[in-house]
């Protein structure tokens, strides 16, 4: 079978910080586990440029951090830190979408409800953290990026991005899945109504949630 062809030189960089990111919000590099630059580049097939930018650019979203004379880490966040990163997000996630209700097109709305019937059919399957976490992050930025607020969205990911760093192991609780399916569905008919204040509460609640359920866990 013929092998895949790498990425174009200027496409490198993004693509192995996904790569990076990815290893990262699935879990397989966990919480506190050091991010070392040549083992990395020698598990991805690339050189150490792109994954040294790749580290940078977590350690900058708060996914990794750097640990004076030992290098960087997996971020390790603790009870008060995520519920401070939840509270901010749960009111960032309700304007944002407060903001997208004014603006999203008929397209746009049946393209965000593909999302939610993709999670739905994850859901009939043995628990996919990384599809979990790929279709949850990715029904949050279609939501942000059509805010059309460059300062809040890029806020906002960091702030997502934390969130499942925290604790990827609630998507394998087969409640939870099925509960944020039906908050997402709940946001997805709040914006459908094209009423920014209902879309708002829709989202601020969602995030509330979550911390009922971290606290449940």
């Amino acid at each position: 079978m013929t092998e895949p062809d790498a990425p174009p030189t200027a496409l490198l960089g993004p693509h192995v910080y996904g790569q990076v990111r990815q290893l990262v919000l699935s879990g397989e590099l966990e919480a506190g586990r050091p991010l070392s630059v040549p083992a990395l580049a020698a598990q991805l097939g690339v050189s150490r440029s792109p994954v040294r930018e790749a580290v940078q650019q977590l350690i900058y979203e708060g996914l990794a951090v750097n640990v004076p004379h030992a290098g960087a880490r997996v971020a390790a966040l603790d009870d008060a830190q995520i519920r401070d990163v939840l509270a901010v997000r749960a009111a960032l996630d309700g304007l944002a979408a407060a903001h997208a209700a004014t603006r999203l097109t008929d397209a746009e709305l049946d393209e965000l409800a593909d999302l939610v019937a993709a999670q739905e059919d994850n859901l009939r399957g043995a628990a996919d953290t990384a599809r979990d976490t790929e279709l949850d992050l990715a029904f949050h930025r279609f939501i942000r990026d059509r805010a059309d607020n460059r300062t809040l969205a890029d806020e906002l990911a960091r702030l997502e991005a934390q969130a499942h760093l925290y604790r990827g192991d609630l998507w394998h609780s087969t409640r939870n899945r099925h509960t944020a399916l039906r908050e997402h569905r709940h946001i997805l008919r709040a914006l459908e109504s094209g009423h920014p204040e209902s879309a708002r509460a829709a989202a601020e609640s969602h995030v509330h949630g979550l911390i009922t359920r971290l606290g449940r866990s």
